[in-house]
C-alpha cells in the first residue's frame, strides 16, 4: 500500500517519491504535490471535498450529490493526512477504491510540504480531456500550474497521448493562468459548454502536445486486459 511507505517518513518533508504504477494504479509528482490513484473511499472523498466548498462550483458547477456539503466534513477531510491515524473515522470511508476499466482516472493530490490532501485531477482517457481543482488551503500557491502540468504528464507519458485538453470558463483568469504556465497554448473548442449542474458557459479551450509519448505498465493493463 503507498501510504504504508510513506507513513514511516511523513515527518520529513518533502514526502518520499512513490513506486512504480502498477496495476491500473498511477502516480504523478511535482515539485509541490504528489497524485495517485485513490486507494480507499476516504481518499476519494477527501479529493472531491477539495472542490465542494462554493468558490470552487462557481466553476465546476457540479450536481448536488457529487459535492461534500456538510462544512464541518468537508473541513475535518481536508486536515487529514493520508497517513493519519483512523480513529474515529467511519469504517464505511476505508474500504477500498475500485477501479472501473471504463471509466476515466481520477487521481487524489496531496501537498508535498504539509501532507494534508490538497485536490484532485480527472483524466478522460477517450477525450484526451483533464480537469482538476484545489482546496481552499492550497490555493493561492502557484499549485495550479503543477496540477495541470501532472494531468498534461498523465496524457503523455502514461496513457500516450499525442494531445491534452482542457477547457475553462471564459473570465477564469486563476485557470487560463494555471494551464499556460503548465505549457498549454490556446485551442480551438466549442463556445459554450453545460456544467454537470445544468448551468451554460462561454468557454475557453487549451491543448498540450507531446512527442513521442509513452505508455505506463499500468495503463497497458487496461488496454490489454492482462
Amino acid at each position: 500500500m503507498l501510504w504504508a511507505r510513506l507513513r514511516r517518513r511523513r515527518s520529513l518533508p518533502p514526502l518520499p517519491v512513490p513506486g512504480p504504477c502498477a496495476l491500473g494504479r498511477h502516480t504523478v509528482h511535482t515539485g509541490g504535490l504528489l497524485l495517485y490513484t485513490p486507494e480507499t473511499q476516504l481518499d476519494l472523498l477527501a479529493a472531491v471535498a477539495a472542490g465542494s466548498d462554493g468558490a470552487a462550483q462557481r466553476w465546476l458547477g457540479m450536481r448536488g450529490e457529487e459535492v461534500v456539503a456538510d462544512t464541518r466534513i468537508r473541513e475535518s477531510l481536508l486536515r487529514m493526512r493520508p497517513g493519519d491515524s483512523h480513529r474515529g473515522i467511519p469504517p464505511r470511508w476505508l474500504s477500498a477504491f475500485e477501479l472501473d476499466p471504463e471509466g476515466g482516472e481520477v487521481l487524489v493530490a496531496v501537498g508535498r510540504e504539509d501532507g494534508r490532501y490538497a485536490g484532485a485531477l480527472q483524466l478522460d482517457r477517450t477525450a484526451g480531456q483533464i480537469g482538476g481543482w484545489l482546496a481552499p488551503h492550497a490555493r493561492g500557491r502557484g499549485l495550479g500550474a503543477e496540477l495541470f502540468a501532472a494531468g498534461a504528464q498523465l496524457g503523455h507519458t502514461h496513457f500516450g497521448l499525442d494531445s491534452v485538453h482542457a477547457g475553462t470558463e471564459v473570465t477564469n483568469s486563476a485557470c487560463r493562468g494555471a494551464l499556460t504556465r503548465a505549457g498549454f497554448v490556446p485551442a480551438e473548442g466549442p463556445p459554450r459548454h453545460t456544467l454537470r449542474d445544468g448551468r451554460e458557459i462561454d468557454a475557453t479551450w487549451f491543448r498540450h502536445e507531446s512527442a513521442p509519448v509513452t505508455r505506463c505498465r499500468a495503463a497497458n493493463l487496461i488496454r490489454t486486459g492482462a
